[in-house]
């Protein structure tokens, strides 16, 4: 099995990706598309030339994200490209732009809430577009992948498999009294037996006999949003709804500092499958992950093109640049606030006629914010004067596009914006 790479990068370096032009498919917003009761919005990306019954891929975005961020920030939409499956990118819309995985509606099957709504997009898709029923997934990072868990317990009979990067078991989320943040859950407090967790997942759809969906669970180990214990008790939740033993059928290190369990199956599409990131924190996935995702859900096997690389990933068909910026740019930062902490979603847009490849993003912090986990970049130091990198998937920036990226921090009763930000040396607008 082929490690955590990505060829299309490979074919883009030597040329080969330009022998054909880029992919005409684009990300389009769909309304109408069902039941809907927290008024989520939907984005779907449909590639160019799939097939008759394409599989089905349900993206979900993490907290202050959005369905197009999650779009261009990942690698999902160009293995579409590749293997001709449909992404479908959900977007929350309430404060915060967290999903529902906490209330007692989330938590059942057909209870309300977000579910309902991302299921009614994945049924829009497999009406008008023949999507199949046997190759419909779900994955998503951070609150999409808690969502991803909720999925899988509410839906059984709609997904059958997730992969979840920087999740919490199904229903370790919970509350009753209305609010959407358990902290003794996202600080890997609660502990509990594998039956127990596996009878929360059975009660959320009583009397479903059917197949259970497998299961696919990345953590970082220094994960200081949703903590790393919570990789264990996911493990444990989802081996018991499968009927397995805790010890695994396979171990292995696909790469350092990576260690893989399979439990139940020794083989590419074990029901349970987990890899630990030894020193990672809240910023998964990394490159080359998506496509370990594709191949959990075995949608590497299906109709293959000559892979095409998306701006976000690398230019197609434009030399590459020095990595400045030769325009002007505009930042937004927008901040969801708590007690002592907060997360900020930034976007970069590139106003200029020209690519940027490769950014940084400098700005200083106000007095006592500190940063304790970011994704889809690395910013360094922690306080103070900071600077943003990009990941290794998204430091192209097409004119006229934009990125997102964005951290979690704590703060001392200052919740103030930085004054300024400088793209690679150049001073851009705030929006």
């Amino acid at each position: 099995m082929a490690g955590f790479t990505i060829m299309a990068a490979v074919l883009a370096a030597t040329g080969l990706a330009l022998a054909t032009p880029a992919s005409s498919a684009q990300l389009t917003e769909i309304t109408g598309f069902g039941t809907n009761p927290s008024n989520l919005r939907m984005h779907l990306y449909v590639p160019d030339g799939v097939g008759a019954r394409p599989p089905v891929l349900v993206a979900v975005h993490y907290c202050t994200g959005s369905g197009p961020a999650f779009y261009s920030g990942t690698e999902f939409a160009s293995l579409a490209d590749r293997y001709k499956f449909i992404v479908v990118y959900p977007s929350a819309t309430r404060s915060g732009a967290c999903f529902d995985v906490s209330s007692p509606q989330a938590l059942r099957h057909d209870g309300g809430s977000d579910p309902v709504g991302i299921v009614s997009m994945t049924r829009y898709v497999q009406q008008r577009y023949g999507g199949d029923p046997d190759r419909t997934f779900v994955t998503g990072a951070s609150s999409g992948a808690m969502t991803t868990n909720v999925l899988l317990g509410d839906y059984p009979d709609v997904f059958k498999a997730g992969s979840a990067y920087m999740g919490v078991p199904f229903a370790c989320f919970a509350t009753t009294d209305g609010s959407s943040w358990n902290s003794a859950c996202a600080n890997g407090q609660i502990v509990r037996t594998p039956q127990q967790w596996g009878d929360l997942v059975r009660a959320a759809y009583p009397g479903y006999s059917g197949a259970r969906p497998r299961m696919q669970i990345w953590h970082g180990t220094e994960d200081a949003t949703l903590r790393y214990p919570n990789f264990q008790e996911q493990i444990k939740q989802w081996t018991n709804v499968h009927g397995l033993s805790q010890t695994p059928s396979l171990t292995d290190t696909p790469q350092a500092g990576y260690t893989r369990t399979r439990y139940g199956g020794t083989g590419g599409m074990a029901p349970v499958e987990a890899i630990s990131i030894q020193g990672a924190g809240h910023d998964l996935p990394r490159a080359g992950m998506a496509a370990e995702t594709i191949r959990f859900f075995g949608l590497n096997t299906g109709p293959t093109s000559t892979p095409t690389v998306t701006p976000t990933v690398t230019p197609t068909v434009t030399p590459t640049v020095t990595p400045t910026a030769t325009g002007p740019c505009q930042v937004t930062y927008t901040m969801n606030t708590w007690n002592t902490g907060f997360t900020t979603a930034i976007s970069i847009t590139n106003s200029s006629s020209a690519p940027v490849s490769g950014w940084r993003l400098a700005f200083t912090l106000p007095q006592g914010q500190t940063v304790t986990s970011a994704w889809n970049a690395s910013v360094s130091p922690s306080t103070g004067q900071v600077t943003a990198t990009n990941a290794s998937y998204n430091g192209s920036i097409a004119p006229g596009a934009s990125v997102s990226f964005g951290f979690q921090a704590t703060h001392a009763g200052n919740t103030a914006k930085p004054a300024s930000y400088a793209l690679n040396g150049t001073t851009c607008s705030a929006a």
